[in-house]
């Protein structure tokens, strides 16, 4: 009996996680454009460095697709971070992405393109290549617009796929962590078209660079919600309060948030302090737009 029970047990859990992420779905039709040369296949693996999962070598942009019981309407494709190098895919992406599919949102984890790891230790080889900041900016230069064009297909094909996720095209907001902050940030200020423009946005302790923070604001008063915290380790904090500052000069609504303690990528992550609970404000700006009930 305990056995049967057992295996019961075992396949709802199964079930539950296949319900959890339904889909996964391909952002392009081979290869994708600017980088029709990358051959090296995504990894993924457990960094005792940043002590969460992070996948890697992503040549090939896909969307992780986490669909509610109920759909209100609204869907936010989530963009992790990971200094282009890494995406922190747990607490920056899919814990999210349950988070908000439990209130009824159509969440998105996007998988962009990466610069390619040289090393099985891509988390460590992130902290080398940022021992010089401005160099490994320089190097992923390039990629940053890549992957800036793979938020931008991304919203085009929740657009057009809209009746079969049960969403409405005028409620489609992104967010983004850390460098996942400056993806979501290349679809709102440097936008190509009505149809890649989201309708709201979120930034995490983002480090947008000075091209994007001189860009022009989008066509529509997009509104943007902001945290971040203090003691960032990577000093990232002023530039959030730069970001809100560009939003509000511009009269477009905009809230901010900045705890005390937290540091650089705390995500959804138990720290025991107040920017634990960032998301539930995240969730009140969502009602405040009707994006959420």
């Amino acid at each position: 009996m305990k056995r049967y029970f057992y295996s019961i047990l075992l396949a709802l859990v199964a079930s539950f996680q296949l319900v959890a992420q339904d889909e996964v779905i391909s952002l392009y039709e081979g290869k994708a454009p600017g980088s029709e040369d990358w051959n090296w296949q995504e990894a993924q693996m457990y960094s005792d460095l940043f002590k969460t999962e992070v996948v890697y070598n992503v040549a090939e942009p896909k969307l992780l697709v986490f669909r509610p019981n109920n759909p209100n309407g609204t869907s936010i494709i989530i963009a992790p971070g990971g200094g282009f190098q890494t995406l922190s895919i747990n607490r920056e992406g899919i814990d999210l992405a349950k988070e908000l599919a439990s209130k009824g949102i159509t969440a998105f984890v996007l998988k962009y393109r990466l610069i390619h790891s040289k090393t099985n230790d891509p988390a460590q080889e992130l902290i080398d290549n940022l021992q010089d900041r401005d160099a490994h900016y320089k190097r992923t230069s390039a990629l940053q617009k890549m992957a800036g064009n793979d938020c931008k297909t991304a919203i085009n094909y929740v657009r057009e796929h809209a009746s079969e996720f049960s969403i409405d095209t005028q409620k489609v907001g992104v967010i983004g962590f850390s460098a996942g902050a400056t993806v979501i940030l290349e679809s709102v200020l440097h936008q190509t078209s009505a149809e890649n423009l989201p309708n709201f946005a979120a930034s995490l302790y983002g480090g947008p660079t000075e091209e994007l923070l001189n860009a022009e604001l989008p066509s529509t008063q997009l509104p943007l919600f902001i945290a971040a915290a203090s003691d960032d380790q990577l000093g990232l904090a002023p530039k959030s309060i730069q970001l809100y500052n560009k939003w509000l000069a511009g009269n477009y609504p905009v809230e901010l948030h900045v705890y005390a303690n937290g540091g650089h990528g705390f995500g959804m992550g138990t720290q025991n302090l107040p920017v634990d609970t960032w998301y539930l404000r995240f969730e009140d700006w969502l009602k405040q737009y009707k994006h959420l009930k």
